[in-house]
């Protein structure tokens, strides 16, 4: 294989003798459009990762019963918002489960940089509140995953009754399963798709998609405390 070889500057490529310096042509600078398809391409990464960030990266593998519905005790569970549960099995077993196929809006947590309810958001964790409550039979039907929070992923089932699918026929959130796939429950997946498809036969939903809100509250956390700093660094 043949290396080319770069020419000093002063010798002639004949190797004859000293000749003119060969002139380098001038470095062309990125143009407009390079400039904005670049843009445009940032834009997006900062799209899709506000999108797929509270997804968490990726899980472990679920080490409780999967793919089977477990009997849960009514009394043992606790609704933090309209799509997240915690099950206190016995002493220290607690199970945090993140709800499969829904999305719903937020309500204020301190520790998430929630400072406020998202619109919607309170009337989507009473939703919850009383479906859990008047169920006689809660059944969970776990992936064989973890996100990656360690969460257990689920449907839940409330006197036989998906509440992923529930909640989507109320209008009180946005599917996941388009973005995050099936995890391993395809009928209960197909089930959500349908809901949200009718439920979105009525109209938008009169509420962003969460993840924007949370996006904007993390936002708005991080310039206050970047404003205290500025103060405190003023003092």
């Amino acid at each position: 294989m043949r290396t080319r070889l770069e020419t000093p500057q002063g010798i002639d490529r004949s190797g004859k003798g000293f000749g003119r310096a060969e002139r380098r042509p001038p470095r062309r600078r990125p143009g407009r459009r390079f400039r904005l398809a670049l843009l445009l391409l940032l834009t997006a990464g900062v799209i899709l990762g506000g999108l797929f960030h509270d997804a968490g990266a990726k899980g472990r593998r679920q080490t409780r019963p999967a793919g089977v519905r477990v009997v849960v005790p009514p009394d043992s569970i606790r609704v933090t918002d309209g799509d997240t549960m915690v099950i206190q099995w016995s002493g220290d077993d607690r199970e945090r489960v993140r709800v499969l196929g829904i999305d719903t809006p937020e309500v204020a947590h301190d520790n998430h940089f929630l400072s406020e309810d998202q619109p919607y958001g309170p009337e989507a964790s009473a939703f919850a509140h009383e479906a859990f409550a008047r169920a006689e039979r809660i059944e969970l039907l776990r992936a064989d995953r973890t996100d990656g929070y360690g969460r257990t992923l689920g449907y839940f089932f409330l006197d036989g009754r998906n509440y992923s699918v529930e909640v989507l026929r109320a209008r009180l959130a946005y599917e996941t399963v388009s973005h995050f796939g099936d995890n391993g429950l395809p009928e209960q997946a197909r089930a959500c798709l349908e809901a949200a498809h009718k439920a979105l036969e009525k109209g938008p939903l009169p509420f962003e998609k969460p993840y924007l809100f949370r996006r904007r509250m993390r936002e708005k956390a991080a310039a206050k405390a970047d404003a205290k700093d500025g103060a405190k660094d003023g003092d």
